[in-house]
């Protein structure tokens, strides 16, 4: 998989309240939407769901919220980008199948 890096912070508002934000630092590293390369015609790592698979990813590997809460912001987000109903499915349900092994791998364990 290709990496790439977010140069400017960047935020997603969880709700009305300006306090209830997940921001992704400059310098997180991030592969986009992990997507195995023969289904990269229909759903490019890179497509339009891109933001919300940077904070998707980033919820995975600083948990700020737990894995089916990361996994909900993750749909939440693609409604917003106006990504189509059924690759919103797709993706959701390709993270609530296979995220739990990348979620329990990427977590960083904070004491």
């Amino acid at each position: 998989h290709y990496k790439w890096r977010v140069y400017e912070p960047f935020r997603f508002y969880l709700s009305e309240d300006k306090n209830d934000v997940i921001e992704v630092p400059v310098g997180f590293v991030t592969d986009l939407a992990t997507v195995p390369r023969i289904f990269w015609s229909l759903l490019p790592p890179d497509g339009e769901y891109a933001k919300a698979a940077i904070i998707h990813d980033y919820l995975y590997h600083y948990p700020l919220r737990n894995r089916k809460e990361s996994d909900l912001i993750f749909l939440d987000g693609m409604k917003v980008l106006g990504v189509p109903k059924w690759k919103r499915i797709i993706m959701y349900l390709a993270v609530r199948i296979f995220g739990w092994k990348y979620y329990h791998s990427h977590t960083i364990q904070h004491n």
